[in-house]
């Protein structure tokens, strides 16, 4: 009975940790929190830092990526945190990632729990997002429309265009991986179009979506536009310096 309580707690602990083998980590030794500077999206050549942090003082930390033969590295400071510095990430170094920590009273081959995994994505570009009306591209009398700008990554800031309009007609910073935008249906008839990005620096940019045509009911698309939406003065969500929207030049469509 023993025997098999002990293959069945094995068999619980996860991929991230296959490769070293330890001993079954109590309940009470908790997990740690994984956090990443400057951002979990970066582009090629960008300097990252996992921080691994212990909910007690720990002995050695220990960080682990699917795939690999072994831990990734090791940290031996007595401390609650750890770090780990990838320089100059590759594509290549982009997944998943967790980390584990050890204390000298814990007995040999015993772990935390490991950490939630976390994602860091290296790319030059994020993917095109996608751009639909709802409830429909064509708006009945008095009614209004939203527009859904959806990309591929969470925690994102999105920004739609209205063909002929130079400047971002809205901004939205969203925890999901879209964004709406409210649009009154007298004003909506146009072309329109979005992109996202990350949040901060560095920053790495998606193209334009494919442009979408919203049309009132009666209406045949590519008919005369409407009043354009005013836009709101001041600088977008997330960027509460003041500072003009974020990415340095404009995506290509």
């Amino acid at each position: 009975m023993a025997l098999v309580l002990i293959l069945q707690l094995l068999s619980l602990w996860p991929l991230c940790h296959a490769d070293i083998t330890p001993s079954v980590p109590p309940a009470s030794y908790s997990k740690p929190w994984l956090g990443v500077q400057p951002a979990a999206v970066v582009t090629p050549g960008v300097n990252v830092t996992l921080r691994c942090r212990a909910p007690q003082v720990a002995w050695r930390f220990a960080l682990f990526k699917p795939g690999e033969t072994g831990p990734l590295l090791f940290r031996d400071v007595s401390s609650e945190l750890a770090e780990f510095f990838l320089e100059e990430v590759t594509l290549a170094q982009g997944g998943s990632y967790c980390c584990s920590y050890r204390r000298p009273d814990w007995k040999p081959g015993v772990w935390s729990q490991p950490s939630d995994e976390l994602e860091l994505l290296v790319t030059e570009q994020l993917p095109r997002p996608s751009l639909v009306a709802l409830p429909g591209p064509v708006v009945a009398r008095g009614a209004n429309v939203s527009l859904r700008c959806a990309g591929r990554v969470r925690g994102m800031s999105f920004a739609l265009y209205r063909e002929g309009v130079a400047a971002p007609l809205q901004f939205r910073d969203s925890a999901q991986r879209w964004a709406d935008f409210p649009l009154p249906g007298a004003r909506a008839p146009g072309t329109y179009s979005c992109y996202y990005h990350t949040p901060s620096a560095p920053y790495v940019l998606s193209q334009r979506s494919e442009p979408l045509v919203i049309s009132s009911e009666g209406e045949r698309p590519g008919g005369p536009p409407q009043p354009l939406l005013p836009r709101t003065q001041g600088p977008p969500p997330s960027d509460p310096g003041g500072s003009p929207a974020p990415p340095p030049s404009d995506p290509g469509v």
